[in-house]
């Protein structure tokens, strides 16, 4: 069926109203961080982005060894029943939420489909699979910890669990991350394990037990991927249990 021999890595893009993209020509635009594919590329896998809206999802999952659904803007607090009138949120997308749901729900369930979830796409999968987000950290934090001065990165230590498979798969359970985010996971979705916390006890990553695959951050590996082995790590895993499944299914 496949004429090549590498894996085939679905990145989900961010939404069409989610972003605003000076132009005299367009209004809408689908969009990715350039960093998710390099970091996808290096690992040896053919990175295809995945723009929301697809009528239906499992179309995609027939084409793709593995799903990586990617950050970006706030989900919407009507999802997990947040307040939709919270004055921090970003602009919200609710095709890019029906897609990524449904698409999360499906992963979840099925357990083959190799997947990694990264800050927002954590976020979602909590929000898909029953918990619930705080709409704004420094509602619930004295000192946000968790995006720069400006709202940048901001560079944490996180500490993984040993036992988890983000921890076997990076080959150590201590990292800087990148982090930039002003949402978190509040209750955690049944099912779902935290396999690491930040120093004020916000989720810093999670798993979904049972499934062969699943690695779920709130920090941003594909930023320092490039200069830091255990970030690169984690899409060369993926990539490597895509090519497993991928054998497998031929």
């Amino acid at each position: 069926m496949h004429g090549h021999s590498r894996p085939v890595i679905g990145i989900t893009t961010g939404g069409r109203s989610e972003k605003t993209i000076n132009s005299i020509h367009y209004d809408e635009y689908y969009h990715l961080p350039a960093l998710y594919v390099d970091a996808v590329r290096r690992a040896g896998g053919l990175p295809v982005l995945l723009p929301p809206g697809e009528p239906n999802w499992r179309d995609w999952l027939e084409v793709v060894d593995a799903v990586i659904i990617s950050g970006g803007a706030d989900v919407n607090p009507a999802e997990y029943g947040g307040n939709t009138q919270h004055p921090q949120l970003t602009t919200l997308d609710l095709e890019r939420d029906a897609s990524e749901i449904t698409l999360a729900r499906y992963v979840a369930q099925q357990k083959q489909i190799p997947t990694l979830c990264v800050c927002r796409g954590m976020q979602l999968l909590n929000v898909a699979l029953g918990g619930s987000l705080h709409e704004h950290i420094p509602d619930v934090r004295k000192q946000d910890i968790h995006r720069g001065p400006s709202g940048g990165w901001a560079v944490q230590k996180a500490t993984v669990d040993r036992e988890s498979l983000l921890a076997q798969v990076m080959g150590t359970n201590e990292v800087e991350t990148y982090s930039g985010h002003h949402q978190a996971v509040e209750v955690v979705a049944p099912g779902l394990q935290v396999v690491a916390s930040a120093p004020d006890g916000i989720v810093e990553a999670l798993e979904l037990k049972g499934h062969p695959w699943l690695i779920a951050v709130q920090w941003h590996p594909e930023v320092s991927a490039a200069s830091d082995p255990t970030q690169q790590a984690i899409f060369d895993a993926l990539v490597q249990k895509a090519a497993e499944q991928r054998a497998v299914m031929a």
